[in-house]
């Protein structure tokens, strides 16, 4: 198979533009009815976490860290996909590692 080098760089640009654009996305994750959200980006780098008052109960700290890890879970787990759909346009459902 032959490769042209215009082709690999247009490639190079559409990853890194969409590599950008993930990093400008925001998606959620969340847990317990939505008492506890997560924001990660595109990239799966954590941007925030919102914990109702309700979630909160002192006796059962437990339960409002399972919360926690199921929502930041959650979240990541649309990242992923996100991150995939973007990524499989570009390669044409082609899994490339390193790029997924």
């Amino acid at each position: 198979m032959n490769i042209n080098p215009r082709m690999i760089m247009e490639m190079q640009n559409r990853m890194q533009k969409i590599q950008e654009e993930l990093g400008e996305t925001i998606v959620e994750g969340s847990a317990g009815g939505g008492m506890v959200t997560a924001q990660v980006n595109g990239l799966r780098q954590m941007h925030g976490i919102k914990i109702s008052p309700d979630a909160v109960d002192p006796a059962d700290v437990e339960m409002l860290e399972d919360m926690v890890l199921a929502a930041v879970q959650d979240a990541m787990n649309n990242a992923e996909e996100l991150s995939a759909e973007k990524m499989g346009a570009l390669t044409g459902g082609m899994k490339i590692p390193g790029l997924m």
